[in-house]
């Protein structure tokens, strides 16, 4: 005799290949704070044969990143963002090794990555929409794909060339908030490789403030959590800044903004401290805030890198160079197993990551 629960995976089995993926399980609300518990881990089907100009993917790593606070909303907010619908599985950056293919460019054994990715173990992918990845280009660090030589990293060096007018001799201060992040660790490495000559980072713990400084070549960083950040800033950047990398908004940005140069630019990337607020992005700075931008000639223009695509093929060989050559650390924070993704998305809004979020799903 066969128990029911037996049975069910029997007819599973028969109607398919059974994965594991997860999915939205709630919605924490616009002005919520997001939890492990908004997602569901879940057992489903995929197709046991593939069509023509598909694969069939094994994931590899997934990526959580901050702009997906806003794809937990109904609405994002976005005109390039679609919202995660309820009991659907969710999707990102991924990378995956294809296990059969029907597509005329990709083989059996082939890595590749998306940056629409299923949160599930594996997958049935058009071919088309797949990248192929070269690991020797990353000197073997398939995850860093997703991060230094990925979106992430692109980010980061765009940022800095599109709205930061870095110039060698310029004799330039930059300042990164959120700088033990994902892209801001990358930002402040980039502005001293592209000509900065002072570069000051500000971040959560004195951990990061000491890898910053110890391990990517900060001049200084500042524990906004411990004593005066204006003070500190003042001391720190006594010429003033010239440059902001902003990952974060709020009042750390309003406190950097006020000890701005005159024609001074600000590098808008992200605001993780508005994300579980329901503003408008990017949101309004305070009027007093605003007043000294507009005396001093300050740029503050949203920067959004999926507009410089043109440019991605020669910026990311730039990004793999330089991680060959020692020149970009790079650092990740690794969470095992699909079942902890919603943990590791919860812990890095909460700022519990150094450098990039990873998920790894399988080796």
């Amino acid at each position: 005799m066969f128990s029911f629960v037996e049975i069910q995976c029997q007819i599973a089995a028969e109607a398919g290949m059974i994965i594991q993926r997860v999915v939205l399980n709630s919605r924490p609300g616009k002005n919520g704070v997001p939890v492990a518990e908004n997602f569901r881990l879940e057992q489903s089907t995929i197709a046991d044969t593939i069509q023509a100009g598909q694969v069939r993917v094994r994931t590899l790593y997934l990526s959580v990143d901050p702009y997906m606070r806003c794809r937990m909303n109904e609405d994002t907010g976005s005109d390039y963002l679609l919202p995660w619908q309820l009991s659907e599985v969710a999707d990102g950056g991924g990378i995956g090794v294809v296990e059969e293919s029907k597509h005329d460019n990709l083989a059996k054994g082939d890595f590749v990555t998306s940056f629409n990715w299923p949160w599930q173990t594996v997958a049935i992918l058009d071919g088309s929409l797949l990248q192929k990845l070269v690991p020797q280009l990353v000197n073997g660090r398939l995850s860093y794909f997703l991060g230094a030589a990925g979106i992430t990293g692109l980010t980061a060096l765009l940022g800095v060339r599109e709205k930061g007018h870095v110039a060698v001799g310029a004799n330039q201060t930059m300042v990164v908030s959120g700088a033990a992040g994902a892209c801001g660790s990358l930002a402040g490495q980039i502005s001293r490789l592209e000509g900065c000559s002072r570069v000051v980072g500000i971040a959560g713990t004195d951990e990061k403030c000491s890898i910053l400084v110890q391990e990517m070549g900060f001049d200084a960083a500042i524990n906004y959590k411990k004593g005066n950040v204006a003070e500190q800033l003042r001391e720190l950047c006594p010429g003033g800044v010239d440059v902001y990398f902003d990952n974060v908004g709020g009042d750390i940005s309003d406190t950097v903004i006020s000890q701005m140069n005159q024609n001074s630019h600000i590098i808008l990337c992200g605001q993780i401290s508005q994300y579980n607020k329901d503003v408008p992005y990017p949101p309004p700075l305070p009027p007093d805030t605003e007043k000294i931008r507009k005396e001093r000639n300050i740029t503050r223009e949203r920067f959004l890198v999926l507009n410089y695509m043109d440019k991605q093929e020669a910026s990311v060989l730039q990004l793999c160079q330089w991680i060959q050559e020692g020149k970009l650390k790079v650092r990740e924070t690794m969470v095992e197993g699909l079942a902890n993704i919603g943990a590791a998305f919860q812990s890095m809004m909460n700022g519990g990551n150094i450098g990039k979020q990873i998920v790894s799903v399988s080796k």
